[in-house]
């Protein structure tokens, strides 16, 4: 016998959002469930340590909450809005950090396959360290664009609107952090 689902369990994220703006807590809960993972490696992504990517997670969670009334559905998607407070909030840490050091080691790292021997998983770390480190000299337009768009699943749209730019010149910010990082990978190979 099938169950059907409580209405809320299906509801949509703009929807949610509407109850979230007139205080209701499960639809927040809901909210935080359905998109916590996704804020965490976003932050992780742009640059933030884990540690520091937790707390923007959950300040950007506390931002839903307290401006929920504030968003509605024609500022587009709420997926992209809570994008571009994760985004913000990074850009915020980088700017009074004093240093913006990039653990993309760890963010990189995939779990190792048991199926592949030990030199060629050792091959695939060493490569996917290498990427994390040429991705995190990128300049900072350039890494969150690509961390939008390319690890964040975000729209070129939706990544223009978030960083505040024309979708030409994140199109622009993405041929060239992959033009960068193909030049610097390739240099490195020959070495």
């Amino acid at each position: 016998m099938l169950h059907a689902q409580p209405a809320e369990a299906t509801a949509t994220d703009e929807k949610l959002m509407g109850q979230v703006a007139q205080g209701d807590r499960a639809a927040y809960a809901q909210l935080v469930s359905r998109h916590v993972n996704r804020a965490y490696a976003l932050a992780r992504r742009i640059g933030s340590r884990p540690a520091e990517a937790e707390e923007v997670a959950q300040e950007a969670f506390l931002r839903v909450w307290t401006h929920a009334t504030q968003w509605s559905e024609d500022k587009g998607r709420f997926s992209a809005w809570l994008s571009r407070i994760v985004t913000n909030l990074c850009i915020d840490r980088m700017r009074r950090s004093e240093h913006a050091a990039v653990a993309w080691e760890e963010a990189a790292e995939a779990v190792a396959d048991p199926s592949v021997d030990l030199e060629s998983d050792l091959h695939r770390r060493q490569l996917a360290q290498q990427v994390a480190a040429e991705v995190a000299r990128l300049p900072d337009r350039q890494r969150m664009a690509l961390s939008l768009c390319h690890y964040g699943g975000v729209s070129n749209a939706d990544a223009a609107d978030i960083l505040g730019v024309s979708v030409g010149a994140v199109e622009a910010l993405l041929v060239r952090a992959r033009r960068t990082l193909a030049q610097r990978l390739q240099s490195l190979n020959r070495l």
